[in-house]
């Protein structure tokens, strides 16, 4: 029988609404009921856009008990439905908070919504401002009540801080304005039955949850890969009536990869846009262009080819501080990088990190083409000329197309950005023209002779691109550097053309001043 469609539950967040009109749904109920059996206290980072809201949301319709929602569902047949426990949902996510006044007024205005909705009153000693006793004589009422301790659900948690995270001091009084909440948590819990948190960020306990050690971290758990997101499964199953007319190896290049240690994901809001509009576009990215991020790589001179091949350590990327922020961590919590292996020793785990897919390294690589050459009008023509010389196989073409977008970059952005004299410049420069196609790119990539600075797999052809700056190595040495590696031999088994390409740079000239060409065909044998 074929798989009726179903409507896409775009911008949805709310589980009775996704269920009352019929919308396609993965099933997540597992996950829940298995969290709930195992542990009472957890925390989740995942990154904007990924299902957080709707899973918290799909929590609170199990802890009351709203059994018709479930039907058809896991946890239709294997949840107590006897049982109704009162939630108190927390959420962060709408708007954005300026200062510690207003952050204040909101908290106050989410207990007064929830004390409403379970029917409470707010007792005469305790004052509406007072956030820590407000809070803890809600989950004490609640637990009263009803006979059933209290469920607090807290969304994006961390959102207030991250809006400015760009002002330290605003962002330090955001996060001091969160810790009196939170800290309320560690001295309910006889009032407490379940307490979820989620975010993007993983900001330090002794900062932010001071005394809550019960809250176990699952983000890395790798059983709680796919707690948020869809599977490759889930895509062939569920969304099987969509995939007609969509390549559905271009789906999994483009969307798929997001992994925390276990099974990989794809961001929902790419899958549904996807399939509404039938055209493949950077549509999670698109929501929020990660200017912060763009300039904080700026400032410390990060290598960005080195991006797609990052190697951080597990406590480098699981928590950081308002004045003390971790490009790699950054990164990884806000889903621009992701897992791509791990070496463990006993006590210590080592992650290498990798783009999840194309749509992010040809999106957040054109972003930083932009941070690079000093505005949006500068990069964009040379990117699709790029596509089309390469396909045409015109390397005098591509010489004059790099020279004239360097000159292209006005004198006026080198003298006011230092990052111009960073050894890496040009080069990052030059990676990130081609990660901007979503081409097959491969880094420092290992021979037995060194490493070949950048190998771009494109049209059943292999390019080797080996880059230079002449005022740190004579003239003339990039081209021989590869012949003299053998570089070339690596990719002899392939049977396809191999084009050797030495580029030089110079600092001086702010342009490439060498480009050389070998081609090897597969029978030359040279």
């Amino acid at each position: 029988m074929t798989a009726v469609k179903q409507k896409l539950p775009i911008g949805i967040q709310g589980f009775a609404k996704l269920r009352e009109e019929g919308c396609y749904y993965v099933d997540k109920t597992p996950y829940a009921m298995r969290l709930i059996e195992e542990g009472s206290h957890y925390f989740l980072s995942r990154p904007r856009r990924f299902g957080k809201s709707l899973f918290l949301d799909t929590l609170k319709e199990l802890f009351e008990g709203h059994a018709e929602l479930f039907k058809g569902l896991a946890a239709e047949t294997q949840w107590d439905w006897t049982k109704k426990y009162p939630v108190i949902r927390i959420s962060f996510s709408d708007g954005v908070l300026q200062n510690r006044a207003e952050l204040d007024r909101r908290i106050v205005d989410i207990l007064r919504v929830n004390r409403l909705d379970l029917g409470l009153t707010l007792p005469a000693d305790v004052a509406e401002t007072d956030v820590i006793s407000s809070l803890a004589d809600l989950l004490r009422q609640a637990h009263r009540s009803t006979g059933q301790r209290a469920v607090v659900l807290i969304d994006e948690y961390d959102k207030p801080i991250l809006d400015n995270i760009t002002d330290t001091t605003a962002a330090t009084a955001m996060r001091e304005g969160l810790k009196n909440l939170y800290s309320v948590l560690k001295d309910a819990d006889a009032h407490l039955k379940f307490v979820f948190l989620t975010g993007v960020s993983k900001f330090s306990k002794v900062s932010l949850f001071s005394g809550l050690n019960n809250l176990q971290d699952i983000t890395l758990t790798p059983e709680y890969s796919a707690l948020c997101g869809y599977t490759d499964a889930d895509v062939d199953t569920v969304f099987a009536p969509e995939l007609p007319g969509l390549d559905r190896e271009h789906i999994r290049n483009w969307y798929n990869g997001y992994n925390w240690l276990g099974t990989s994901v794809y961001n929902p809001f790419d899958l549904l846009l996807l399939f509404r509009n039938r055209k493949f576009k950077p549509y999670w990215f698109e929501t929020g262009t990660p200017t912060f991020l763009i300039q904080l790589l700026a400032e410390r001179q990060f290598f960005t080819p080195n991006l797609s091949q990052v190697v951080a350590h597990e406590k480098l990327l699981s928590t950081f501080d308002v004045d003390n922020i971790p490009v790699e961590a950054l990164m990884f919590q806000a889903g621009y990088l992701t897992i791509d292996s791990v070496w463990e020793i006993p006590g210590q785990m080592e992650l290498t990190l990798k783009y999840p897919n194309l749509e992010v390294q040809a999106s957040l690589n054109d972003s930083l083409l932009q941070h690079l050459s000093g505005g949006l009008a500068i990069p964009g023509p040379h990117i699709s000329r790029l596509y089309r010389l390469l396909a045409a196989r015109d390397f005098a073409g591509l010489k004059n197309l790099f020279h004239a977008f360097f000159a292209s970059i006005p004198n006026d952005w080198y003298r006011k950005n230092q990052i111009s004299q960073f050894e890496g410049y040009y080069a990052s420069i030059f990676y990130s023209y081609f990660a901007a196609l979503g081409l097959d790119i491969r880094l420092e990539d290992t021979t037995n002779h060194g490493r070949i600075d950048m190998a771009v797999l494109f049209n059943n052809e292999v390019l080797l691109f080996e880059f230079k700056v002449v005022e740190l190595t004579p003239q003339g040495q990039a081209l021989q550097q590869i012949k003299d590696k053998g570089y070339a031999d690596k990719y002899r088994a392939r049977g396809e053309p191999i084009h050797l390409i030495g580029v030089e740079f110079s600092r001086d000239s702010r342009n490439v001043v060498g480009f050389e060409v070998e081609a090897l065909t597969p029978s030359s044998g040279q």
